[in-house]
């Protein structure tokens, strides 16, 4: 059966880019790249407080090993990529905020030793939800969509909410990433064992299953993977820009709605990524710390893109090159177009657990901003319902206190504004600056 768009979930606002770049790299299989010569883990991969680094240099460490604990309830362990050699523990550049946070350095021994007990299948059949959310917490695992809260925070929701639905997101509504959908080619079965386990975990018996338009064959595969299973839907999404955010997922899936400043669970909803949903089943079916995942490399600025098995702390040059970088970049983002974080120096970059991309473009163009004309085009593609274009002109000109009364704090800060602009205003940007300073006053009292 064809649904015609009207049929299709969707949201209000949005946008949709007519080039979405996601044609480079949609039939590039999984490729496992070469194992990095050295891995740089930064101890701050996650929403929460960084882990503390628990090895020194000189330490032989096993591939799988805890090598940050995690400090305070949200927070995650960061576990050794490669088996080898802690080479160092230093000051690295975070690849996402460019703050310098410990890192582990780690010479790989060339072995990929994995840590005693781990790799080896369990039974997972009767699990009780407290030891399923032990195993997930211990795996340091995160929210792979990008956000990378971590998992077992958001999967122990407060004893006075009830949870009476899952929403996994397959959406991948990013402009040029595929990863997620290489993913839900390849392991469509693991996915949905991962998702039953978080919904025993948090005692769930309903889900919704997101997957937008241009991925029928990933819909038509999830269908048939759940056909005896009820209480599991898969459901077909418009596609549309940020249809993969939390909000946004829910009002189309179940038409609940709740402020851009809750929870999801003020609804009776929690939303996992198709790669969280992945990585809960290696941890809990093979105790496999989360050390890997797939990354997409793309972009006009390489001749070969891929999408990549890559370890975390992998050196983002070697997978660039890897797809074979020309010498005209002239920009490197960490992430799709819309969401991504520039980078100033690739020779630092590596990957965390929340890259799902690696985005290398060449020719880019420098835009003059001007000043705002009032043509409402940011103000229909606002998700949120918001004002863009009156929230940039008050945290343009620093008025802070107009700033919040024009809710500031609720835009999740999407791209749709910039991406429509006729002016070419910097709007997220000015926002961000807007919420650094609100911050920092908040901060002084």
């Amino acid at each position: 059966m064809t649904l015609v768009k009207s049929q299709l979930k969707t949201f209000l606002g949005g946008i949709h880019p007519a080039e979405d770049g996601k044609i480079l790299t949609l039939g590039k299989q999984m490729t496992a790249i070469p194992l990095p010569r050295t891995v740089y883990l930064v101890m701050s991969q996650h929403i929460g407080a960084p882990a503390k680094p628990v090895v020194k240099k000189g330490d032989f460490v096993k591939k799988g090993q805890m090598i940050g604990d995690a400090q305070g309830f949200i927070s995650a362990h960061v576990h050794a990529s490669v088996s080898g050699k802690v080479v160092d523990v230093v000051p690295w550049p975070h690849p996402v905020t460019g703050i310098k946070c410990p890192a582990v350095v780690i010479e790989n021994s060339g072995e990929d030793v994995w840590m005693e007990d781990m790799n080896v299948a369990a039974d997972t059949d009767n699990l009780s939800p407290e030891e399923i959310r032990h195993s997930i917490q211990s795996a340091g695992i995160v929210g792979l969509g990008g956000a990378t809260f971590p998992t077992h925070v958001k999967l122990t929701p407060p004893k006075d909410r009830s949870i009476d639905t899952m929403v996994l997101n397959g959406a991948e509504c990013e402009p040029f990433l595929t990863c997620d959908y290489r993913l839900m080619l390849d392991k469509p079965h693991e996915i949905i064992e991962g998702l039953k386990l978080i919904m025993r975990c948090i005692g769930c018996k309903k889900a919704h299953i997101g997957i937008e338009e241009n991925k029928r064959d990933v819909y038509n595969l999830f269908k048939d993977t759940v056909a005896k299973d009820p209480n599991i839907k898969v459901d077909l999404m418009e596609v549309k820009y940020p249809q993969g955010a939390e909000h946004q997922l829910i009002k189309a899936l179940l038409n609940r709605e709740f402020k851009p400043t809750q929870l999801p669970l003020e609804v009776g909803v929690v939303v996992v990524n198709v790669g969280t949903a992945f990585a809960v089943y290696e941890a809990v079916k093979f105790s496999r710390p989360l050390i890997e995942r797939i990354v997409t490399v793309t972009g006009n600025g390489v001749k070969d893109p891929q999408n990549f098995l890559v370890r975390v702390g992998t050196p983002v040059r070697q997978l660039l090159e890897a797809a074979k970088l020309t010498p005209d970049v002239n920009k490197i983002i960490f992430g799709g177009p819309m969401m991504g974080i520039a980078q100033g120096n690739i020779d630092t970059a590596v990957t965390i657990k929340g890259t799902g991309g690696i985005l290398a473009l060449r020719e880019t163009q420098q835009w003059e901003s001007r000043a705002c004309i009032r043509c409402g085009r940011c103000v229909d593609s606002c998700p949120y319902g918001l004002n863009p274009s009156e929230l940039s002109i008050v945290c343009e000109a620093k008025e802070f206190d107009l700033a919040l009364d024009n809710n500031v704090m609720e835009c999740k800060e999407c791209g749709c504004c910039s991406y429509v602009c006729p002016a070419k205003r910097p709007i997220v940007h000015l926002i961000k600056f807007a919420k650094s300073e609100i911050a920092k006053r908040k901060a002084k009292g």
